[in-house]
């Protein structure tokens, strides 16, 4: 259910900006899903295709550009990339890790006629 609140929520910053731009219709969103995110491409357009029923993002076809995850180790500081989901820091075997990128979910561009 997440996942419809998120695409509403982009669907109307997409049609403001057509809006702003005085465009007729949005034709390709530009989305950016962080590879832990809970975002899949094809639940995202599966509520894209329904939420933009009716209205100028109707049709338009949705691109990802995938962020890859990097955290940091709390014990060591170590930047890695966590392995099969495990956040278990390789050079310490530290299990506190933060989140430095992956988790992104946002509307990079759009593109309208």
């Amino acid at each position: 259910m997440h996942e419809l609140n998120a695409v509403q929520g982009l669907l109307e910053k997409a049609l403001q900006k057509a809006k702003e731009a005085q465009a007729g219709r949005i034709t390709h969103l530009y989305l950016v899903v962080g590879e832990i995110s809970d975002y899949t491409d094809e639940s995202l357009r599966f509520h894209w295709d329904r939420a933009g029923r009716g209205t100028l993002a109707q049709g338009a076809v949705l691109h990802f550009r995938r962020v890859p995850a990097e955290v940091q180790c709390m014990s060591c500081f170590t930047k890695y990339r966590p392995k099969d989901g495990r956040l278990i820091c390789p050079n310490c075997g530290g299990v506190g890790a933060r989140i430095i990128a992956g988790e992104e979910f946002y509307m990079e561009a759009l593109d309208t006629e």
